[in-house]
């Protein structure tokens, strides 16, 4: 695991919107592992970048929040998501999917084998069927083919009956030289322990966005005592009606001396890896971060 560095940087996205609004060519690749997670209010949105020029969208917030995101990667320079997931089909993870894959050049789109439903759903079917997009299974163990000096896999959910939407969340875990990252969608305890019955120490990661919003039907003291990351994240909108991050994993994350970044209080976060060492911009510092050491 690599050591954690906490820097708060200047508004380096900001002058890179400024630089790429300016210009209709591509800026240039990054020269680290980012992991933006975009402020969406109440949902989730995760895109990664990658020093050989991959891409990869992990959910696009829900119905309104569609074109906002497509906005923030074109404000990057990004004409294609080389790797598209929808984690479950829940309108707060899903919604904007059909924005993003009208916006932009997909490579491979994946998703739970859980269907639903809702128009919302629907809506992405058919933005995946008018653009010929195969839908490929999101389930444990299946490796994501992405960038040559990354690898990701799918570590949930198994092929199994879950009792709703969220235990059937994607998780993945990313590894870029000696980092590691853990994304877990809206993956509850029921998934965390079958993740931890079959892939024990080896789900020790540096950063966790955590499931549920930080919600306490997932993050078990069992399971973050395994991850023993060395931040956490959490996307939620700011004072939401169902009051997350819940109490139960702050007390947790600050008894553990864990910091916590929040796209309610912080907006986007990004976190950099060079592959030994990782930092992280925020764009507003919150009262909700907690410090590891000085």
């Amino acid at each position: 695991m690599t050591k954690f560095k906490k820097l708060i940087l200047s508004s380096v996205l900001a002058i890179m919107m400024i630089i790429s609004a300016g210009c209709e060519a591509l800026i240039d690749p990054v020269t680290e592992l980012e992991l933006h997670f975009i402020d969406v209010g109440q949902g989730d949105s995760t895109l990664i970048l990658t020093p050989g020029g991959y891409s990869m969208l992990i959910d696009a917030g829900d119905n309104t929040q569609g074109e906002n995101v497509a906005s923030y990667i074109r404000s990057l320079g990004i004409s294609r998501i080389d790797v598209l997931i929808g984690t479950h089909p829940d309108a707060d993870h899903i919604g904007g999917i059909d924005d993003i894959i009208d916006s932009f050049e997909i490579g491979d789109f994946y998703m739970p084998r859980k269907t639903h439903d809702t128009k919302t759903y629907e809506d992405v079917l058919l933005a995946a069927k008018a653009k010929g997009l195969k839908i490929k299974a999101a389930e444990s163990d299946k490796a994501i083919a992405f960038d040559p000096d990354s690898s990701a896999l799918f570590l949930s959910p198994e092929n199994k009956s879950y009792p709703d939407n969220n235990a059937y969340s994607a998780v993945v875990q990313l590894t870029y030289k000696n980092s590691r990252f853990l994304l877990m969608g809206d993956a509850e305890i029921e998934n965390e322990e079958d993740m931890i019955s079959k892939y024990g120490d080896s789900l020790s990661s540096d950063i966790i966005k955590l499931g549920h919003h930080g919600s306490a039907t997932s993050s078990s003291e069992e399971f973050l005592d395994i991850v023993n990351p060395s931040a956490a994240v959490v996307s939620c909108a700011y004072k939401n009606k169902y009051s997350h991050p819940h109490k139960e994993i702050l007390s947790y994350l600050e008894e553990n001396d864990i910091p916590l970044y929040r796209t309610d209080e912080q907006g986007t976060v990004v976190f950099y890896s060079d592959g030994e060492s990782v930092s992280v911009n925020m764009e507003d510092a919150g009262s909700y971060t907690y410090r590891k050491g000085n």
